[in-house]
């Protein structure tokens, strides 16, 4: 766990009372790295050096005795990265060692929903916060193989509750001749920070307590997320990107990826029906979904049973019933349901409260004296049994839809996770403070000025019924990123059009990343871990996707 703290006007990068590493600096501040004033977000160019060394050559080499050997040993620990080394010599980087193949143990319930993921530990992780996350496990999945330059890569990023298995969510676009073909391209996806999925969560275990973090898991932002995951892609060996791609939250990260990192390391982004910052509708939108899970009483300020049985399904259920109404449209909804009334009974999003009796089951008749209900009680009777029955099948569908999350979600992942969409701002820290309330237009100059660095010839694509990220807000981006491209998405299904409108997207991914990386499609990589049964089939449903069964 290399760690750095400032001393006067050096950086002093040591642990475990080894050795330290000190380099000058001037105003310098941790961003994954440590950066120069002059660059708050990136630094100039990164050269990867890694030490491993062998104890045993290590004291024949050095005639050392067992007690410095053990010393060095415990300051290096397997590896450790000196990952960015400026031109300027008043500046040193130092990255923390990533370890793969990490198995955590023990692994949340939800994390186990996910198949053929592996892991990586990152020791220390710095949050744009300030907080360190200790011990930090992060989930992954690769497709395909790294090339000899190690730059054939692709990073998708997942959405909102997605995972890091693309083949579950954007099954039809991965796979021999399609947009993601692991034939001719590395492809990685890595879960987010806070999702219950398998990286550092509220679900995790705090090293330092021996206890799960629940409501105290420190707040993590897109950036943190980019930095975690460019850590495990240091650890693959991964030289650069040829694209990241990514929807919804996964297009905030997409467009923090070349902010957060050197230039030239990203060559190219697709952001999909996403924003530069969340908007006053979509926060208001997030808090109402909060406040769902905050007003039921098995919430318990977070500290509760993390399974889907002990955690407060009703409010995450409901949670879940008002995001779908963003994620859709009055069109699609008033075509697929209508006015039709509901024909099968979907589980309860909740069960009855437990001091009053069940009204779907039978109730043995008595010939003893009980006490008759009150009208009080006969009342919230009949109340529950109005609330329990949808009578349309828009309302059937909503049902179901609920039941179906509070199986695959955690409640504390989801307030964190909305926490950090409602932060994402990809001007904050990236403009003088006073420039943060400028006018509309002076906010394009700004945003401009911002995304300057990013490779240009972005592709950003938009869902023409999108009332959440509205296509105004893929115009804005489309116009400030650098010989940005716009393309608009037909679909009536709103929002989840990214996550439907399959042979649309796979089309525009596909041709952007031919034209962009004809060298990469010259090559071709046997690999046999993706295949057409990865595409979710008609009557099937996808886990953390929109392809469902209903």
């Amino acid at each position: 766990m290399v760690s750095g703290y400032r001393h006067g006007n050096m950086v002093v990068f040591g642990q475990w009372g080894a050795s330290q590493i000190v380099g000058p600096t001037h105003s310098m501040r941790y961003d994954g790295a440590y950066y120069s004033a002059a660059q708050p977000q990136i630094p100039k160019y990164q050269i990867p050096v890694r030490w491993a060394f062998a104890p045993q050559l290590l004291g024949t080499f050095c005639g050392c005795g067992a007690r410095i050997v053990s010393l060095l040993l415990k300051a290096i620990q397997l590896a450790f990265v000196v990952e960015s080394i400026s031109p300027n010599p008043n500046t040193i980087y130092i990255d923390m060692a990533t370890l793969l193949d990490h198995n955590p143990s023990p692994q949340n319930f939800y994390a186990s929903l996910i198949q053929g993921q592996k892991f990586a530990l990152i020791p220390e992780l710095i949050l744009d916060s300030g907080e360190v996350l200790e011990s930090c496990p992060v989930a992954y999945k690769t497709w395909g193989r790294l090339n000899d330059t190690a730059d054939n890569v692709l990073v998708i990023c997942h959405a909102l509750t997605g995972s890091s298995d693309i083949s579950d969510w954007w099954s039809p676009l991965l796979g021999r001749d399609k947009a993601f073909d692991p034939a001719h391209f590395f492809i990685f996806c890595a879960n987010v920070l806070g999702s219950p999925y398998g990286s550092a969560s509220p679900l995790t275990i705090n090293p330092r307590t021996g206890r799960r973090y629940a409501s105290e898991f420190p707040q993590t932002t897109v950036r943190d997320d980019v930095r975690a995951h460019k850590y495990v892609l240091d650890a693959l060996g991964v030289r650069s990107v040829a694209a990241v791609i990514g929807g919804s939250m996964g297009g905030m990260t997409t467009l923090e990826w070349p902010l957060c990192t050197a230039p030239g390391y990203v060559k190219s982004i697709i952001p999909i029906a996403t924003a530069a910052d969340h908007s006053a509708w979509g926060i208001s939108w997030a808090e109402t979904q909060r406040q769902c899970i905050y007003s039921d009483p098995k919430f318990d300020n977070g500290y509760y049973e993390p399974l889907p049985e002990g955690q407060p399904s009703a409010g995450l259920a409901a949670a879940r019933m008002v995001a779908m109404l963003t994620y859709r449209s009055c069109m699609s909804f008033d075509s697929r349901f209508g006015r039709k009334p509901q024909r099968q009974k979907p589980r309860p999003v909740q069960e009855p409260p437990l001091d009053l009796p069940r009204t779907d089951v039978p109730v043995p008749v008595t010939t003893t004296g009980a006490a008759p209900a009150t009208a009080k009680e006969r009342s919230e009777r009949k109340s529950w049994t109005a609330r329990r029955d949808p009578s349309f099948s828009a309302q059937g569908y909503l049902h179901y839809q609920g039941q179906k999350f509070i199986q695959r979600f955690d409640a504390n992942c989801y307030l964190h996770i909305t926490n950090k969409m409602d932060a994402h701002d990809v001007t904050v820290n990236r403009v003088p403070a006073d420039e943060e309330t400028l006018s509309p237009v002076d906010c394009d100059s700004a945003l401009r000025s911002v995304l300057s660095v990013v490779p240009s010839g972005a592709l950003v694509v938009s869902v023409e019924t999108d009332a959440l990220f509205l296509p105004e807000q893929q115009e804005r981006l489309a116009a400030c990123l650098p010989d940005a491209t716009l393309a608009m998405l037909k679909s009536t299904d709103g929002h989840d059009g990214f996550l439907l409108e399959f042979e649309q997207l796979g089309t525009l991914i596909l041709g952007k990343l031919t034209r962009d990386f004809p060298h990469f499609y010259k090559s071709t990589y046997d690999d046999t871990s993706c295949s057409t049964g990865h595409t979710a089939q008609p009557g099937s449903a996808s886990l953390t996707g929109e392809v469902e069964a209903w």
